[in-house]
């Protein structure tokens, strides 16, 4: 190999030798930056992003592969450094631990405006619902980070909710290399988070239960089948659930939601690496048929319905955008990773009921 007139970088040495077993190369070139191996693929170029883009993103580098004048060229090219401001992150944690905790304080009876010590009480229920939260966003951060993707530190948002927050969620910067990748990042969050609810619920329903001394939310909780099946083995109260357990069940709503086939949600990546370009069709009408079953709950069941018309207007909004096509788009998953896409779905229907909450 030669460098053509350029000295050859240490980074360069080390991503040829990575590079040769898949791409024979016979000349190296650097330019503002760029680092330019000329030779012949061993593989078909898909693979070389399946196997190739994690080494070259450990190293500060995306790459692209170009047949120009006749030669194959893979050129990799360093990522455009981003100014994370993580005093924003830092922030908005600070705040949903806030807002949750005023919202915990209620649930255990306390009435902050009479006592404002008394939100402290709240606290329990801010872990709960913080470490679901916590680690749905985990399991996205570090996953992405293993397959070589560029993504932020989590963004709570809080929100004076039901629970205090609309939950959170981490940018993603710059392009998804393979299926593969988009899959494992998609289903790894929801996953995660539903097991750290499971857990929640559990400790939550072995707590004694909470006497109320303010008054009564109004609020009747819709069980999901999940909820329901712990609740067979752990005794609870017909008529409160304790606010750690509450915590669990929210977290079992947000993954439901999440896994919505659409757009951008985990849902939607899930589905897009499973049946690809076809995943737009269910993108497209789930809207519409979210707006016809909440419709349906108003109309004829006479009950509490308009969350899923909230729902079919939100996610037009988050489905206008469409998907961004991974750079290796055609090696469909594995007959493993299509089995788990199915079951994850399966969950997902399992932590949601048709009314999941209402006001009485």
């Amino acid at each position: 190999m030669q460098m053509n007139g350029f000295q050859r970088s240490t980074t360069a040495d080390e991503l040829a030798e990575k590079v040769s077993p898949l791409f024979s190369i016979y000349e190296i070139q650097q330019h503002e930056g760029n680092i330019y191996f000329f030779g012949l693929p061993k593989k078909d170029i898909r693979i070389l992003y399946q196997e190739l883009w994690t080494v070259f993103a450990e190293k500060g580098f995306e790459f692209s592969v170009r047949h120009e004048l006749g030669e194959d060229v893979l050129v990799a090219s360093q990522f455009a450094p981003v100014k994370e401001r993580t005093w924003i992150n830092v922030a908005l944690l600070i705040a949903t631990f806030f807002t949750t905790m005023v919202v915990g304080s209620l649930l255990y009876g306390a009435d902050p405006e009479a006592s404002p010590l008394g939100v402290l009480k709240g606290i329990p229920f801010t872990i709960a619902i913080m470490t679901v939260l916590g680690a749905h966003e985990a399991g996205h951060y570090f996953v992405a980070k293993k397959h070589g993707m560029r993504t932020s530190l989590p963004y709570f948002i809080p929100f004076p909710t039901l629970i205090g927050t609309m939950g959170a969620v981490i940018k993603h910067r710059g392009p998804i290399p393979s299926r593969k990748a988009l899959f494992d990042v998609g289903v790894s969050g929801p996953l995660i988070g539903l097991f750290a609810s499971v857990v929640v619920t559990i400790i939550g329903l072995l707590q004694p239960p909470v006497l109320l001394t303010s008054q009564d939310p109004g609020i009747a909780l819709g069980i999901p089948p999940l909820f329901g099946f712990i609740t067979d083995f752990i005794p609870n109260s017909d008529t409160y659930i304790h606010p750690i357990a509450f915590a669990g069940w929210a977290g079992m709503l947000l993954t439901a939601i999440n896994l919505m086939p659409v757009g951008q949600l985990d849902g939607g990546h899930v589905l897009r690496a499973m049946m690809g370009e076809k995943a737009s069709i269910l993108s497209s009408v789930l809207p519409a048929v979210l707006f016809s079953f909440g419709a349906y709950l108003i109309i004829f069941l006479k009950t509490y319905g308009f969350v899923w018309i909230v729902w079919s207007v939100l996610l037009i909004v988050i489905s206008a955008a469409g998907h961004p096509r991974p750079l290796n788009d055609d090696i469909p998953l594995d007959r493993k990773r299509m089995v788990l896409g199915v079951l994850t779905f399966a969950l997902g229907l399992l932590c949601i009921t048709p009314v999941p909450f209402q006001f009485l």
